[in-house]
């Protein structure tokens, strides 16, 4: 997207579109990021915290036999809290995190806390269905 960005005239709608939109999925990010951090302080890792979700083209995985349980996690993160966006795509940046979590034998933790602090919502229609009055005949 910046790249597209960066070949357009700065006055055009399209340079305006691609612009609001890489602003939004910064803020999305960074958005995502500090609720990770947020969990990983209150789990005890405020000094490791930035470490932690700190992740590069050079990151390795830790165990290669945990991805397959890292992997299980963040998809159980995705469904069952809301740590992401409902519209977010599962990126690999946090396999690495909960790869870490694992070797630290936090990940179940994380994945609790989460639970709590993040709580997946229920949907209007089940809200809307508990509290439909019974008919009267």
């Amino acid at each position: 997207m910046i790249v597209g960005r960066s070949q357009l005239d700065k006055d055009s709608e399209e340079w305006q579109k691609l612009n609001y939109d890489i602003y939004t999925l910064r803020q999305t990010r960074k958005e995502v990021r500090s609720r990770w951090k947020h969990i990983l302080e209150d789990l005890g890792f405020q000094k490791e915290a930035d470490s932690l979700l700190s992740v590069t083209k050079l990151s390795i995985v830790s165990d290669s036999q945990n991805m397959s349980k890292a992997r299980d996690i963040l998809l159980k993160l995705s469904e069952e809290t809301n740590i992401f966006p409902t519209s977010w795509e599962l990126s690999e940046r946090y396999l690495f995190v909960v790869d870490r979590l694992i070797a630290l034998d936090a990940a179940d933790e994380f994945f609790k806390l989460a639970s709590v602090v993040y709580p997946k919502r229920a949907s209007v229609e089940r809200v809307d269905e508990k509290h439909v009055p019974a008919a009267t005949p």
